[in-house]
């Protein structure tokens, strides 16, 4: 039997199906406490396709049907990695049970985007590279879904952004052609 909650879950896949092309794959992180998520919450990996050159993963569920501003985060990869289920499992419970987050916050992954990797922290962005079209899900019964871009970041990056603002950070992501896939690049501040 369908729930409010599944057919929510259910729209936002086919949202990004038809955003990135291919069904993706279900990956769960099963530690910690991922029972306090909402049902049926999981990250998607969607394969690099000939359009799309990365590997993408996002949540799907960390929104519920009846969210005041429901809100889904995804992270780009250059190759296909595992551990990030991990971040966005957490990233998404401690939206769920910290703060709520929207466009310019940031968190702590509480380990490396990649071992070895100096970006241990997360920026929520703009869909920049899907636009508008990736952004809004328009309501069906509940409110506008959001779909976030929540890019890898260090911690001096962090620093800067709290003292300068988020328009300063991206200007200066811009200015340093930025390489969103690089987990080992350096700082840009």
């Amino acid at each position: 039997m369908r729930t409010k909650q599944s057919e929510h879950r259910i729209r936002v896949l086919r949202h990004y199906q038809g955003a990135w092309g291919g069904q993706g794959e279900s990956l769960l992180f099963r530690k910690g406490p991922t029972h306090e998520l909402p049902d049926g919450f999981s990250v998607y990996e969607f394969r690099p396709t000939e359009k799309r050159k990365m590997w993408t993963y996002a949540t799907c569920g960390m929104s519920e049907h009846d969210d005041l501003r429901p809100v889904e985060l995804h992270i780009f990869s250059h190759q296909e990695n595992h551990d990030i289920v991990e971040i966005l499992t957490a990233v998404a419970h401690f939206h769920r049970r910290g703060a709520t987050l929207g466009v310019g916050h940031t968190v702590n992954f509480g380990k490396a985007w990649f071992q070895k990797s100096q970006c241990e922290f997360g920026l929520v962005s703009l869909p920049y590279l899907d636009g508008p079209t990736l952004e809004v899900l328009p309501p069906e019964d509940g409110g506008v879904v959001k779909f976030y871009w929540l890019i890898p970041i260090t911690e001096s990056e962090v620093v800067y952004k709290k003292r300068r603002g988020l328009e300063a950070l991206e200007s200066e992501m811009e200015r340093s052609q930025f390489n969103y896939l690089d987990p080992y690049r350096t700082s840009i501040c």
